[in-house]
């Protein structure tokens, strides 16, 4: 296809050239025109046959056993069984030491969530590229320095959309910490993907291809659109494959262990990488769990602070009180204060809030019990005569006191 423009733009500078004999400055044109269209031209071809070669080199995932939608922990479980399988240490054949290192440079790129991106979308070259200062798609470049516009678009994320569910906890939960265990049915990659691939030169990456516009003699432009047959770079999936004959997803169940951690919050999340849906030329998206806290009846929280209502009788209020109650995980907490007590008033137990996120449980907040006054419903005449007489006398004396004055 290249060399088909190559000649077209070659005919029309010619007939170019013929046409504007009788001017000086149309013909300095088209000899111009002439040249940088062979520059343009020949430093595609150049990298055209640069990339043929690059593709030629090992595929780091076939290197780890591993399909291209492998999940993080799919990849450093195959990079341990591999590298104990090939360890010099352990294994003496002559092609262990080299086994070893190919494993161990596979896993490094396909372990770093940029690199494998990277190498994705461009291979090998792609990674030598960027880390030389470059950019990793050479089409890309090549475009953008001879003039054929287009350039390379922004690329999408090719994740699929990561999945939110609320986790409805209770305090004492978070107070404790608590796991659970829960089943995930999702759409997983069918297990005979691999058998379902084909060559596609049009894909550049997951979900990812590329299209090459004729936009005049000798001039091309290069357009990136997303093709969710793409699975990696010159490969895509193989339609009515008999290895896949429900197409390439299908619903799987993923058991998962989940752990509330002491002291976590509401909108806290817990994370499971990689768990959601899986589709054709992505990488799965992450299952995150968001906490959301129950209403307990008898604490309120704040921050990591603890707020609670307590009703006393008139006479512990006037007098002094000591109570006793049971925490969330059971244990007791004594509540003393001597004196008068007011409506309103405020106490703060410092320990007895929530456990500090990260602590493991060795710092806590602060518990505040705010008091109300419970008072009698009825008293006899006998009763009030008695309490008048008591709440006077105390008046009496300190009017007595001040007449002296």
């Amino acid at each position: 296809m290249a060399v088909m423009h190559a000649q077209q733009g070659a005919a029309t500078r010619s007939r170019r050239r013929r046409g504007g004999s009788g001017g000086t400055s149309a013909t300095k044109s088209a000899v111009c025109g002439s040249w940088v269209g062979r520059l343009q031209w020949s430093c595609f071809l150049a990298l055209a046959g640069l990339v043929v070669l690059v593709s030629g080199q090992k595929d780091l995932y076939e290197v780890l056993g591993l399909g291209r939608g492998a999940s993080s922990s799919e990849i450093k479980k195959a990079y341990r069984q591999l590298s104990l399988k090939y360890h010099p240490d352990k294994n003496p054949s002559e092609d262990a030491a080299t086994r070893f290192a190919e494993v161990a440079s596979a896993y490094e790129v396909l372990s770093d969530e940029e690199k494998r991106d990277t190498y994705d979308r461009f291979g090998e070259e792609g990674l030598k590229r960027t880390e030389q200062g470059g950019s990793a798609d050479p089409f890309g470049d090549m475009f953008s320095h001879f003039g054929f516009g287009g350039g390379r678009r922004q690329r999408e994320e090719s994740r699929t959309p990561n999945v939110e569910i609320p986790l409805r906890v209770s305090l004492r939960q978070l107070y404790e910490g608590d796991t659970f265990d829960t089943v995930y049915v999702r759409q997983a990659m069918c297990v005979g993907a691999g058998q379902c691939e084909k060559k596609c030169k049009d894909c550049q990456g997951p979900g990812i291809a590329v299209r090459m516009h004729q936009l005049g003699p000798g001039f091309v432009q290069q357009v990136q659109i997303r093709d969710d047959n793409c699975i990696a770079r010159g490969k895509c999936w193989k339609k009515n494959c008999s290895a896949c004959p429900k197409g390439p997803t299908q619903q799987e169940e993923v058991i998962l262990t989940a752990e509330v951690q002491k002291g976590m919050r509401d909108r806290d999340t817990i994370v499971f990488e990689e768990v959601a849906d899986e589709m054709i030329g992505h990488r799965a998206g992450h299952l995150v769990f968001i906490i959301e806290t129950l209403v307990h009846p008898d604490f309120t929280r704040r921050n990591d602070d603890l707020h609670m209502d307590m009703e006393i009788p008139l006479v512990e209020a006037l007098s002094g009180f000591e109570v006793n109650f049971k925490h969330l995980d059971g244990h007791t907490v004594k509540v003393k204060k001597q004196g008068i007590t007011s409506p309103g008033d405020v106490m703060q137990l410092k320990k007895e809030g929530m456990p500090r996120r990260g602590s493991n449980g060795k710092t806590f907040g602060s518990l505040y019990i705010r008091f109300s006054i419970a008072f009698p419903k009825a008293l006899s005449a006998e009763q009030v005569t008695t309490l008048r007489g008591v709440l006077l006398e105390g008046e009496d004396d300190k009017a007595d006191a001040t007449q002296e004055l």
